[in-house]
């Protein structure tokens, strides 16, 4: 389990550190890079997760309903707290909100259940992603138009893949594997992109980054917990719902955070330090996965 765990983890401090080191040298356009890849890359790789994966949908509509919960209900308990500290809304919530399942939530969740834990990994992620891309956005623009998001990429995309999915329309595999290879890139290049804004962060923004490791997984499982009880579950779901909740900010975070000017250095704090944080959180989170699935006699 350690070895499945740091296996998904150190690739992302890699490429991390990797772009580090060449902003060091260099002053690579880092605005132009992540408009290209919020445009382009990610909408891509959403649309052929969606329209390829094939998720059987209707047999995990109880537990995208937890995956909502955890989303908007860490919000909801977190907001007291961070009005309380002086903190903006608008940096610190989407990033506890959000979660990393797309490039360590699914892999880890595959490696840790095994295949069969593949649709409702895509499942926790499609919410994880709508969610981002619809409530997420409104947060931190509140003029945003209905209008305004079905015109962005990854919206459009979203909606489109979920069509395809649900319509059972087949794709040309050549026309699928083109997108997933032009989707691939985007996971690599927010990772790089993480690593350049790095450079601007000062000590500071380092005690936010541990702030927001502690409560992104601390505010996810007090909403998860009593669903585990609530919601008609079986135990993969149960525990597929469990380490959702407990996954770290997502590095789309620090995208979003970019592109509209959020103070994306403070993001990228909370997003690398919360990564570092699942060192720590995601093994225990694990371990009480699966007692919940072997539980002991």
């Amino acid at each position: 389990m350690l070895a499945s765990l740091l296996g998904t983890l150190l690739p992302v401090f890699l490429i991390s550190g990797c772009g580090a080191l060449y902003g060091r040298f260099r002053k690579p356009d880092i605005r132009s890079l992540n408009t290209l890849n919020m445009e382009l890359f990610v909408p891509l790789l959403v649309f052929a997760v969606l329209a390829d994966r094939q998720a059987p949908l209707g047999d995990y509509a109880w537990l995208a309903t937890g995956a909502a919960l955890v989303v908007l209900g860490s919000g909801v308990v977190l907001w007291p707290l961070v009005r309380w500290l002086g903190l903006s809304s608008k940096v610190f919530l989407p990033p506890m909100m959000f979660n990393n399942t797309g490039n360590m939530g699914v892999p880890l969740l595959v490696l840790a259940f095994g295949p069969e834990a593949l649709p409702a990994a895509v499942v926790v992620f499609i919410v994880e992603m709508l969610l981002h891309f619809s409530v997420g956005l409104y947060m931190i623009d509140p003029r945003t138009s209905l209008r305004r998001l079905m015109r962005m990429p990854i919206v459009a995309a979203s909606l489109t893949g979920l069509g395809v999915n649900v319509t059972g329309i087949p794709l040309p595999g050549w026309l699928v594997e083109a997108m997933h290879m032009l989707g691939g890139v985007c996971i690599p290049l927010m990772l790089f992109a993480l690593g350049v804004r790095l450079l601007e962060i000062d000590f500071k923004e380092w005690r936010t980054g541990l702030l927001g490791a502690l409560l992104c997984p601390l505010s996810g499982l007090v909403i998860a917990l009593p669903l585990l009880w609530w919601l008609p579950l079986d135990t993969l779901q149960s525990a597929v719902l469990l380490v959702f909740a407990a996954l770290p900010p997502a590095v789309l975070n620090y995208l979003v955070a970019e592109q509209y000017k959020l103070s994306p250095h403070r993001v990228a704090s909370l997003v690398l330090i919360g990564n570092v944080g699942s060192l720590v959180v995601m093994p225990l989170t694990l371990a009480a996965a699966f007692t919940w699935l072997h539980p002991p006699i």
